[in-house]
């Protein structure tokens, strides 16, 4: 597989071919199982960008997108729900159908799981 200045010329050299006789040209062909070949476009365009100077992994860290963390914190909707989103469910490994009692205090409201021990909470 070319890379660096090297995938550049041969880029140049071609010129105007087909995109799948670019990648095989410049190496980026494996072989499946059944013996045919695999081009491998994704391999062929980073190496690319990489040797135009663009390195897309920078400030990454091979994790995916970052996303949006739990804030802990709720707000009473404009209909006096209170919501309980499916991240913080799914952190505590609820299911649909599970049931808890509802125990009020000072400016506070904590649930607790029907049937559990009362130090359990």
């Amino acid at each position: 597989m070319l890379n660096g200045p090297d995938l550049l010329a041969k880029v140049k050299e071609l010129g105007d071919v087909s995109k799948s006789e670019l990648v095989r040209s410049c190496g980026y062909v494996s072989s499946k199982k059944d013996g045919g070949e695999r081009l491998n476009y994704t391999a062929f365009y980073e190496a690319l960008l990489a040797a135009k100077g663009v390195n897309l992994a920078e400030g990454s860290s091979g994790k995916g997108k970052p996303g949006r963390s739990l804030s802990y914190v709720a707000k009473v909707l404009f209909n006096g729900n209170l919501l309980v989103g499916k991240a913080y469910t799914s952190q505590l490994e609820l299911k649909a159908g599970d049931a808890f009692e509802i125990k009020l205090g000072k400016r506070q409201i904590r649930l607790v799981p029907v049937g559990a021990a009362e130090g359990e909470e």
